[in-house]
């Protein structure tokens, strides 16, 4: 329950910088992307980058051009809350992150966070 909320709050942060973060609005403007985040059992939410407009959808079976995928929720929510810089590596590091589809969109993505946290 917590990792969907916190994949839910992370969709209202982003999308409200698309509209008042120009930092942000700047990095998204040219790109689109599918970023899905979601669990090994497929709990998870859609973000739809089109080219400086943004739309999520709930639920971890969509297409996507790279997928950040958490071996459970509980850990998902641990590692995406930690403020240390190295918690998603680390966590990629010990195999409870796997990144599947095209790699590039997951550094633009976190490059986008970036901008926003």
């Amino acid at each position: 329950m917590r990792f969907s909320l916190l994949l839910g709050a992370l969709y209202f942060i982003l999308k409200r910088a698309s509209v008042k973060n120009e930092a942000f609005k700047r990095h998204i403007r040219h790109t689109s992307a599918r970023i899905l985040i979601k669990t090994a059992k497929g709990r998870g939410r859609l973000f739809i980058f089109e080219k400086g407009k943004l739309s999520s959808r709930s639920g971890g079976r969509w297409e996507f051009d790279v997928a950040l995928v958490w071996k459970d929720a509980k850990t998902g929510f641990r590692v995406m809350t930690d403020k240390s810089p190295d918690a998603s590596f680390n966590a990629a590091a010990r195999g409870d992150l796997k990144v599947e589809g095209v790699s590039f969109y997951a550094q633009w993505f976190q490059d986008g966070i970036n901008f926003v946290m």
